[in-house]
């Protein structure tokens, strides 16, 4: 009996304590990275949103009290440039999972932050979807792994 109560403790773990739920979507990890100093802009990110549902779903816009505004955007690469452009949504297809990861194809910019984003701070992050409706969640600020000693978003 113990080793079954262990087993369901350990399916229950600090890791799955950063998702959300709104409708059928599951949101995993939003956080951010450190803003570089002086620079007015900083970028958000989402481990995945992964849509259970039959049905496609947005996310349509994104707002925050850090940031003067908040602006869809996806990564791509022309030839050796890396571009950057803001987009009107982010499909999120029945079944599948769309990443928002640091260095991946989308992300959230933050646009004229009120203030500079540190290793530790947490703040609300509010996802409209077109579908799912909003739903707030609480990102927090995190050096990423791939980054070592370097913070910020990179343009």
């Amino acid at each position: 009996m113990a080793a079954l109560a262990l087993l369901g403790a350990a399916h229950f773990t600090p890791a799955h304590a950063h998702d959300f739920r709104a409708g059928q979507l599951v949101i995993d990890h939003p956080y951010a990275t450190p803003s570089l100093a002086g620079t007015p802009n900083g970028a958000a990110y989402l481990r995945g949103i992964r849509n259970r549902g039959s049905a496609p779903d947005r996310l349509v816009a994104a707002s925050t009290p850090v940031a003067e505004r908040v602006e869809l955007h996806e990564m791509s690469t022309e030839g050796d440039v890396m571009r950057m452009r803001e987009v009107p949504a982010i499909d999120l297809p029945a079944g599948q999972e769309v990443q928002l990861r640091h260095g991946q194809r989308y992300h959230l910019m933050l646009i004229n932050l009120r203030q500079p984003l540190k290793v530790g701070d947490r703040f609300d992050l509010t996802l409209k979807f077109e579908k799912a409706g909003e739903r707030t969640v609480k990102a927090w600020v995190q050096q990423p792994r791939s980054q070592g000693s370097e913070s910020g978003h990179k343009h």
